[in-house]
């Protein structure tokens, strides 16, 4: 029997959630991809079987997964954001939160568009509310570094939130699929960190790049620490 967490993806089927599930699903994690249309849900799981035979995927309504994810990451469009989050806010209490949705200006991706809370993951917490950990991380990683299974990621991912035990699990939970992580503060800088993803889909235009990332330096720390189920 599995014993390390359940991890629930709400917008499971895009590129993000989808790469995240796999890249998860690999190393041992149960994963259960929502979406608001079920049989989708229920496609994108078996095609990420497909590529990792084994692996313990299904795919279900968000609110089913919501409910299944003892861990529940949000990678829904930001114009679904908040309206996901009002409806499954019960079920979501007092679940781990990890928000990785940025909220772009729809006429130019290179602009950050902070809604009135100041970011996406200060937006959930406030629906969520205090009770219930809200951590953003994964905000820089581009899709395909997720997908492509190969590769050794080289890029790091920034966690910021006001739940210090909740932002050591999510650090391990991206240490476990290759990332370094590092705690970057406070659910303030939040802004900060899902702005930069402006700033690197505008590298990627103007440089004619792919999957632009951040790398912290200075600091020294492992590249890829291992971490007991119970830290997860």
């Amino acid at each position: 029997m599995n014993s390390r967490p359940c991890i629930a993806v709400l917008g499971g089927t895009g590129k993000e959630g989808s790469g995240l599930a796999l890249r998860w699903a690999r190393v041992g994690f149960p994963i259960v991809i929502g979406s608001r249309d079920p049989e989708r849900a229920r496609h994108t799981a078996e095609r990420l079987r497909g590529t990792v035979p084994g692996a313990e995927l299904i795919g279900l309504s968000n609110a089913e997964a919501a409910a299944q994810g003892e861990v529940v990451v949000v990678a829904v469009p930001y114009e679904g954001h908040a309206s996901i989050l009002q409806s499954l806010r019960d079920i979501l209490a007092h679940k781990l939160i990890i928000d990785v949705v940025v909220p772009l200006d729809p006429s130019n991706p290179r602009r950050y568009a902070p809604p009135p809370d100041g970011s996406a993951t200060a937006e959930a917490q406030r629906i969520l509310g205090p009770e219930t950990p809200v951590v953003g991380a994964f905000h820089n990683i581009s899709h395909l570094h997720l997908h492509n299974l190969d590769e050794i990621p080289d890029c790091d991912v920034l966690v910021v939130g006001d739940h210090r035990e909740a932002k050591a699990r999510v650090i391990a939970l991206a240490e476990a699929i290759g990332f370094t992580a590092y705690d970057a503060g406070p659910l303030a800088n939040a802004s900060i960190v899902e702005g930069l993803t402006a700033v690197l889909i505008g590298l990627n235009i103007r440089y004619k790049g792919h999957g632009a990332g951040i790398r912290i330096t200075g600091i020294s720390k492992p590249a890829f620490p291992t971490h007991k189920t119970k830290d997860l």
